[in-house]
């Protein structure tokens, strides 16, 4: 009986661990149940199929500079477009230009500064502004909008003249038609590697969507069947009750 009070005093006591099995507070201790944290890395499958994106399709394209620039199409020095932040009122347009156009037209051409202004102003104008190195294109001044007027781009420099064209109520596949109009713009067509990668993700998409529609049908199966389940619940608990 005594060994055993002696045997739990020892237990109650606090032992003093010897220093050299404390780990020092700057090395954290691993448990099996927590292992280290690991630094997460960036996706690189989604990298080629978003740089894809930016290389092909519509404003791909290279603008004059001063190096290859005509007589005919000067050079372009830089880009500025306005537009309402909310798409109704005419500016859905301007704002599919600057999420499909602009992104692939600073790729092609990143020395080229290209601004944008988003303003609340939904009955104000829809404008892409086109900065000219000395003079404006002939299909410039014929394309450009006389009566409208852009307060926020910026203003042409002395050796710039600049053309706005009007762009409310456009679609940006339009927009873009008359940018390379007035702009002489050289579009990049695309490799044949390029056109294969393009087919794949086609099919991918196709896919993806026939997977959707079959997992909704599923989904839908599964919730008329629990529909039809309640139902005849309803009518056995009826008829308990007569």
């Amino acid at each position: 009986m005594v060994n055993l009070f002696k045997r739990m005093r020892k237990l109650k006591t606090p032992q003093s661990l010897p220093t050299d099995a404390i780990p020092p507070i700057s090395e954290p201790i691993n448990q099996p149940n927590h292992p280290p944290e690991k630094p997460i890395k960036p996706n690189p499958t989604n990298t080629p199929s978003q740089l894809l994106n930016i290389q092909v399709g519509t404003g791909a394209a290279t603008l004059p500079t001063v190096a290859n620039a005509s007589k005919e199409f000067p050079a372009i020095t830089r880009l500025h477009l306005t537009y309402a932040r909310k798409i109704y009122g005419g500016h859905q347009g301007a704002r599919h230009f600057w999420r499909n156009c602009l992104p692939r037209l600073k790729y092609y051409n990143p020395a080229i500064p290209m601004t944008v202004r988003q303003t609340e102003e939904q009955e104000g104008p829809a404008a892409l502004t086109i900065y000219f190195a000395e003079r404006a294109s002939n299909a410039a001044s014929l394309l450009s909008a006389k009566d409208v007027t852009d307060k926020h781009a910026p203003a042409p420099g002395e050796a710039e003249q600049a053309a706005v064209l009007d762009v409310k109520n456009l679609d940006y596949k339009d927009i873009w038609a008359k940018v390379k109009n007035m702009t002489g713009a050289q579009e990049i067509q695309p490799t044949p590697e390029q056109e294969s990668e393009l087919q794949k993700l086609e099919q991918l998409r196709q896919q993806s969507d026939k997977d959707r529609a079959r997992i909704a049908a599923i989904r839908q199966a599964k919730a008329d069947q629990e529909r039809m389940l309640q139902e005849a619940r309803g009518e056995v608990e009826k008829l308990r009750q007569l």
